[in-house]
């Protein structure tokens, strides 16, 4: 009797069971369990099982010296019904037995195989964790839900110092208070505009609804998703409370922001940590979080055949000009505070073009830009005018950082870029959609929980140094970014692209009399 090796597959398996029965003089018994892979959407083929069914089932005695095995069994076997490739879709099961004899006919052995196998999201879940109450968080932004919800949330929104950094902090409330008031009406005349609210606490509980179905499928029986959102319903504290209720053990919190940056992953992890450090009894929990995920293949390809879908819809697609758009920061967060958004971002934008493999020219640029001080550039509002002004006329839009439609991609972009784009002498224009509950994007989510879940704790301040900026000018490499609490005051990225136009120069005016003592305006 001997084993026979389990190969782990990178992402189909078959589960096979190997029965050997050698018939001589006296019986030899040989069995053992294997898992076989293929880099393909098949999952295994009869001669595939065979290779390691060969290396048990034929001893290595002079009476089988003149026994051919590789091609006799090869050749039975790729005659039966499991010669077939067995696809990842049904399940399958095969029972096949052989019976082979030796030229010289003096032996006879049978060779019996059953085999089955699933697809990799349908595997029961491996190890301990399988065994506990398991958790997943998804963090995103929130945003209002109806018309009277935006001056609330704009509160919430300006209240945060990681989104408005004030010199003392408490200026904090009644700056966040004296924004909401000013700038609720124009807000709400931009979500009336796109249906009278955001739709991203719907989008983000549907694909917390399909992260769940694929990670039930793949055996996670135990499992439940929340929803946490940073500046409104539901909030990052009730879904906590409600982790708490339900006994979890072991959580995986998945931003659903590709990129870092200290606004938005930053932001939501500092609150994460808040809470660890005030309650004990979430503490206890067993967490992981992932910092990051804009180099993920799986995510890089669904982008990529988003575009590729969008862009054949162009008359001639080889003549449109793709234009990534990409929420902006200061400037200053990339060269003084470190934040590796700027890296992330170019670096996501090179493997999607890289994945989609056209001839098309592509620009990534930066919107929603706030206030006076500088932004990434170049800005999303100039490059546009600049491209038609070079004699581009067929512009795809690609929002790059969102991974759900929301007032940036409902409002902005669709109404108020393709406005610019039009006047500029743009002719033919389309916007590639969000991510969304694009079921490949859903399925990497899954298996990106999974892959951390089998993999080492990553910890909040982990998370800040796994992000270490590696290239960024004026900034040591390796340097670890700062939360806008540790680098100061001042103004950062917001979420929403109405939600501060003015505002930020409000609360600009306001500093400013509050240092001095003078009104801005006389």
């Amino acid at each position: 009797k001997r084993d026979i090796p389990q190969i782990t597959p990178p992402r189909y398996r078959a589960l096979s069971n190997i029965s050997a029965i050698l018939m001589e003089s006296a019986s030899c018994f040989v069995q053992g369990h294997l898992a076989v892979s293929t880099g393909r959407p098949s999952l295994v083929s009869g001669s595939s099982a065979l290779r390691l069914a060969e290396a048990c089932a034929v001893p290595k005695s002079s009476s089988y010296r003149n026994f051919s095995k590789a091609s006799e069994l090869k050749n039975s076997f790729l005659s039966g019904a499991d010669g077939q490739e067995f696809f990842s879709s049904p399940s399958f099961a095969v029972d096949t037995t052989r019976k082979f004899v030796s030229p010289s006919k003096e032996t006879m052995f049978t060779v019996s195989l059953t085999a089955s196998a699933m697809p990799v999201g349908q595997q029961p879940a491996s190890g301990a964790v399988a065994l506990k109450k398991v958790g997943v968080l998804l963090l995103n932004l929130g945003g209002p839900e109806k018309v009277e919800d935006v001056k609330p949330f704009l509160y919430n929104l300006f209240a945060d110092p990681d989104i408005l950094r004030t010199p003392l902090p408490f200026l904090q409330k009644p700056l966040a208070a004296f924004i909401s008031q000013v700038r609720s009406k124009q807000s709400e005349e931009n979500y009336k505009s796109i249906g009278g609210g955001s739709p991203i606490r719907r989008i983000t509980e549907d694909q917390a609804e399909g992260v769940e179905k694929f990670l039930k499928a793949k055996g996670f029986e135990n499992l439940k998703v929340y929803v946490g959102m940073r500046y409104w319903h539901p909030f990052t504290e009730e879904a906590i409370q409600q982790i708490k209720k339900d006994g979890i053990e072991k959580l995986v919190v998945l931003p659903l922001y590709p990129q870092f940056s200290v606004s938005t992953s930053g932001s939501s992890f500092r609150l994460l940590n808040q809470v660890i450090q005030e309650d004990p009894e979430f503490a206890k929990i067993d967490y992981t979080v992932i910092p990051s995920w804009y180099n993920r293949p799986g995510y890089i390809k669904c982008q990529a055949d988003l575009i590729r879908t969008e862009l054949e819809q162009f008359e001639d697609p080889s003549k449109a000009h793709i234009m990534f758009s990409a929420h902006g920061v200061p400037r200053s967060y990339v060269e003084q505070a470190g934040d590796p958004y700027q890296y992330e971002m170019e670096r996501c934008v090179d493997a999607i073009m890289k994945t989609l493999n056209v001839s098309n020219e592509h620009t990534l640029c930066y919107q929603s830009r706030v206030g006076p001080v500088e932004w990434l550039r170049p800005y999303t509002e100039e490059t546009i005018p600049e491209l038609a002004q070079k004699g581009i006329t067929d512009l795809l839009v690609v929002p790059i950082s969102f991974v759900s439609e929301h007032i940036e991609t409902l409002e902005e972009i669709d109404q108020e870029y393709r406005e610019l784009a039009e006047e500029s002498g743009i002719k033919r224009w389309r916007r590639v959609p969000a991510l969304d509950t694009y079921q490949p994007f859903l399925q990497d989510l899954a298996d990106m929980v999974e892959e951390a879940l089998q993999s080492k704790k990553i910890t909040v301040d982990d998370a800040f140094d796994a992000v270490s900026m590696r290239v960024v000018k004026k900034i040591p490499i390796g340097t670890r970014p700062m939360t806008a609490q540790e680098w100061g005051w001042g103004f950062t990225k917001i979420a929403e692209a109405w939600n501060g136009r003015l505002a930020m120069i409000a609360s600009l005016l306001v500093i400013y009399e509050l240092l001095t003592g003078h009104l801005a305006f006389k």
